[in-house]
């Protein structure tokens, strides 16, 4: 199972470096920023964060590594992020660039499940394109992952239901 690491900041490298030393298989997602007008560097997209893959008896081995400050708890356990979140991330990491991340509100009392209809047991990430930019949302993790794309890369969505009544086409919809 995927959980999220809380490090010393900016000890997100030494981190990851000492998981690669004991072979512990790890996920630092890094962004290119420019360090003045010269030099490219790689920077953290997740201050203070660094995913780790490991089996629970595992746990306390990694929590001891040095500049780990402990794990991101939920309901009083470590939290576990969803497999295909964190491959998310990487193919998104891997595609765009200029990405953000922005941290969205999470309210326990709105959770709600789907029980009976198409959407049961469904796990799904919302993603939206507007003007230039390709939004993905990471529920486990509350952020929204936010980075530009070029125009040429866009094309209409294909539908694969029936469309909108006719008197609708002139209006915009926000979901």
């Amino acid at each position: 199972m995927w959980y999220a690491l809380y490090t010393r900041q900016g000890q997100e490298k030494k981190v990851a470096s000492l998981l690669s030393r004991k072979n512990i298989e790890h996920y630092c997602p890094m962004k290119r920023s420019w360090n003045g007008r010269r030099k490219v560097v790689l920077e953290p997209l997740l201050t203070s964060f660094v995913f780790v893959k490991s089996a629970a008896a595992d746990l306390v081995q990694v929590r001891s590594i040095d500049s780990v400050l402990n794990f991101v708890y939920w309901l009083g356990k470590p939290a576990v992020i969803q497999e295909e979140e964190v491959e998310i991330m990487k193919r998104f990491m891997n595609e765009y660039s200029n990405i953000e991340v922005e941290k969205i509100p999470f309210n326990v009392n709105g959770m709600a499940r789907v029980v009976n209809g198409a959407a049961e047991d469904v796990k799904m990430h919302r993603v939206s394109v507007t003007n230039n930019s390709v939004r993905i949302v990471l529920p486990s993790l509350g952020y929204v992952m936010v980075a530009e794309i070029d125009s040429q890369n866009l094309q209409p969505a294909k539908q694969s239901t029936p469309s909108f009544p006719a008197f609708l086409d002139n209006y915009r919809f926000a979901f």
